[in-house]
């Protein structure tokens, strides 16, 4: 719940300056954004989660058969100081969950995950088509 943020004349700007600064952040609920690639050999999706670390992650196939990924993080910023008391306190988590329908040339055995800059990468490897060879010798009756 975001505090309401007031005009009115009669309220001192002293108290907004208090409480809205750069030492008590805005919290901001967005998804991270995801970027899905195609080559001939594997998709790959990318998803944006900045200062999350792989064991923030669960990457996992569900039962339906579809790639699920979860992210969580919990930062808890604690002060204690017995000569003070709390005008705010602001804890900060985060979780997102993202399932992805699979297509259904993919090798759901040897898919990959890695996190690296802020960047988790999902690699979902092609199963390859053997071509038949379509010629042969054909016998007259």
């Amino acid at each position: 719940m975001m505090p309401m943020m007031r005009t009115n004349s009669w309220i001192p700007a002293v108290f907004n300056d208090l409480f809205y600064n750069d030492v008590m952040p805005k919290t901001n609920a967005t998804a991270p954004a995801i970027n899905v690639k195609e080559n001939d050999k594997a998709y790959t999706v990318e998803v944006a989660a900045p200062g999350m670390t792989k064991d923030d992650f669960n990457v996992h196939i569900n039962d339906e058969g579809n790639l699920v990924i979860k992210m969580e993080q919990k930062n808890e910023k604690k002060e204690e100081d017995k000569n003070s008391r709390y005008l705010r306190r602001e804890f900060s988590y985060s979780k997102y969950e993202q399932t992805l329908i699979l297509p259904d040339d993919v090798k759901k055995d040897d898919i990959s995950a890695k996190v690296d800059n802020g960047v988790l990468t999902v690699v979902l490897p092609k199963m390859v088509e053997e071509k038949v060879k379509v010629s042969r010798q054909i016998d007259i009756a």
